[in-house]
């Protein structure tokens, strides 16, 4: 294999797209899978490859014929099974980067901010050198900066390579998840040791984090939540989206889930409550209690501008609930809701209340997922709203919360090829 450089660093290797032998792509380089070893050559096995439908998979260095600066070159086929790390392997970026060395020229303290690897004539690569920065650990915006001098250094010149520190800073993988979207880094952290995930969540913003959450499986959002402390947990739930965070609290035991509500602010407990009180597979159980709420006499102008909003989900932004005031849930009485796409060709200056469609009728609580999926799919909507007996809006209910229901709760894990399989096959050896 031509390696285009002789020797490759990890960091910049991320983000490089892979090209199949007619050269078209594959998917982009996202990290590097290495297989540490307290004594003897730590090696690199392969590659671990972001594929479209933002898949990642592993691609086994031997199946790599040339890498050069902005392209990697694969040959045969890819294994398309999502990516999953076994016990003996270690991510170079998610568990790597920033660890702490040792030095052994004078026993001071380094960390590790990028890994090369280097390819024998026996076509194995191996990792041959580390770029640390010396320094003292500060706590920082990104969980943890250092400063110091930044050196290249042999890697047989360090020991603790293959020693966990008890503190790992996150600053270097936060940086290098900065694009991802939720479902993405969701993705990413599930791939990692769950010491690591911990260390991630414990430096990641509330927003982010809840964000992260909401896209993961409901064992893996137990397990990272129990890493928090209460008061952090309760900082996160109120981040959420309010259905998921009462999907996420009625999976906890029921103590457990007291305290959490019991720490947070009053408002966003009182949502949250509401919606436990409902079963989960009800309109109840599936609604979100803030869907974007408008008077009759608000603008056309003011609703674009309300539905630009980032956290808004596309279900949601493709329509406004019309309603008398008061505009928080439970609203007054509901009059109907319109849809974006008819706002956009009206005039800025008039109200909103002359476009309500009149219809599309309402879900009470207690309708079964049945009856929603059903009435979904009767009005070819992307969302539905949810009104009490006195006809007052309790909340929507989006086309994304129907199919969280409707698909297998594990969903999240399973490769569409095979849903009953996740993960890749792990008869014997490296990955083939």
């Amino acid at each position: 294999m031509s390696t285009g450089t002789e020797r490759v660093y990890v960091a910049r290797l991320a983000g490089t797209t892979v090209f199949d032998p007619i050269g078209d792509p594959v998917g982009r380089v996202r990290d590097v899978v290495l297989l540490l070893r307290r004594t003897g050559v730590t090696t690199a096995v392969g590659l671990v490859v972001e594929v479209p439908g933002r898949r990642r998979v592993f691609m086994p260095l031997t199946r790599v014929t040339s890498i050069a600066p902005g392209q990697v070159i694969c040959t045969g086929v890819v294994n398309l099974r999502r990516f999953q790390a076994r016990a003996s392997e270690t991510l170079a970026i998610g568990e790597l980067f920033d660890r702490s060395v040792k030095l052994k020229a004078d026993n001071s303290t380094a960390y590790i901010e990028d890994i090369a690897i280097e390819q024998t004539q026996g076509r194995l690569w191996q990792v041959t050198k580390l770029y640390v920065r010396s320094g003292e650990r500060r706590r920082g915006v990104l969980g943890f900066s250092r400063r110091g001098a930044s050196t290249v250094v042999d890697v047989d010149a360090v020991s603790g390579l293959a020693s966990r520190d008890k503190l790992q800073g996150a600053a270097l993988v936060i940086q290098s998840f900065a694009d991802y979207k939720p479902a993405d880094l969701a993705a990413a952290l599930m791939e990692m040791s769950p010491a690591r995930t911990a260390e991630i969540a414990a430096a990641l913003d509330d927003e982010r984090l809840a964000d992260v959450l909401e896209e993961m499986p409901e064992h893996d959002q137990i397990s990272l939540m129990g890493t928090l402390d209460p008061e952090r947990a309760a900082d996160v739930l109120e981040a959420m989206e309010r259905d998921d965070a009462a999907d996420l609290l009625g999976d906890l035991p029921e103590k457990d889930a007291a305290a959490l509500l019991a720490l947070m602010e009053p408002e966003d407990a009182k949502q949250v409550r509401q919606l436990l009180g409902y079963e989960d597979d009800s309109a109840g159980g599936l609604m979100t209690t803030e869907p974007v709420i408008v008077g009759p006499e608000t603008t056309v102008a003011t609703c674009l501008a309300l539905v630009r909003r980032d956290a808004l989900p596309p279900a949601l932004a493709s329509m406004v609930f019309v309603v008398r005031p008061p505009l928080e849930t439970p609203t007054g009485r509901y009059i109907g809701l319109v849809h974006i796409q008819k706002l956009l060709r009206e005039a800025p200056h008039d109200s909103v209340g002359n476009y309500v469609d009149p219809s599309v009728s309402t879900l009470a609580p207690g309708d079964s997922l049945a009856e929603v999926s059903r009435r979904m799919a009767a009005y070819d909507i992307l969302a539905l709203p949810v009104v009490d007996e006195d006809n007052r809006l309790l909340g929507a209910i989006s086309i994304d919360d129907v199919l969280d229901h409707l698909l297998p709760r594990d969903w999240r894990e399973h490769d569409a090829s095979d849903p009953r399989a996740p993960g890749r096959p792990v008869q014997g050896g490296t990955h083939g």
